[in-house]
């Protein structure tokens, strides 16, 4: 169930050629919104990726074999892949993140147990994150959203709701002002302390999923 959970969320990423490279992708000409740089080219960050670019930004994918060692061109930098993942990105890209708006989607599950979370109790990856990069904008977003969700816009019948969390207020609507011209609604959620029940949300929709009671394509939805 843990490898099939991955595959839904991150895909499979040592049978992608593609991952062995940066790639970028911008659908607009001309385009003056903001550009992002993303680790991971599997199935959230391809679905990211497209409400991005559908709404006029440029997109550069970074693989996983290329994750220490690419360069960072992006204004705002996503972290598309498994939290554990995370520190080693970090780890080599601490200075180029400087400064930047840096957006966590992880869910921090313990893969091990599937019944727990591996950030301190109160705390959240968001929080962890940004005290590792003080200088950064670190948002939690598209945590508590399934790929299948992002690329057709819908939960059901209703409208695919990015929830966006975290201290900056600029970066937050600057985030919220791109998923809506991609098609999307996004609400600000709060401020990073919010990420804590985000990630909790993220959890039980992950172990629905992963216990098949919803499908893939299902999930959460809001209504307003």
């Amino acid at each position: 169930m843990i490898k099939e959970l991955l595959n839904k969320l991150f895909g499979n990423k040592k049978a992608s050629p593609a991952m062995t490279q940066s790639e970028t992708i911008s659908h607009k000409e001309n385009n003056t919104m903001t550009t992002y740089t993303i680790f991971g080219r599997g199935n959230m960050g391809t679905a990211i990726a497209g409400v991005l670019t559908k709404g006029g930004a440029t997109v550069e994918h970074i693989g996983s074999a290329d994750s220490d060692i690419a360069t960072i061109n992006g204004d705002v930098v996503i972290l598309a892949v498994p939290y554990p993942a995370v520190e080693s990105i970090i780890a080599s890209h601490k200075d180029a993140l400087a400064g930047k708006t840096v957006i966590d989607i992880t869910n921090p599950l313990n893969f091990e147990t599937f019944d727990s979370l591996v950030v301190p109790v109160g705390s959240s990856a968001t929080a962890e994150i940004q005290a590792q990069l003080p200088t950064s904008r670190v948002l939690k977003a598209f945590n508590t959203n399934f790929a299948a969700t992002l690329a057709t816009g819908k939960v059901g019948d209703i409208t695919t709701t990015v929830l966006v969390a975290g201290d900056d207020e600029d970066a937050k609507n600057a985030l919220i002002t791109d998923v809506n011209a991609g098609g999307l609604d996004a609400l600000d959620a709060g401020s990073l302390k919010r990420a804590h029940e985000l990630e909790a949300v993220g959890f039980l929709q992950l172990t629905l999923a992963g216990s098949e009671k919803i499908g893939w394509t299902g999930g959460f939805g809001l209504v307003k």
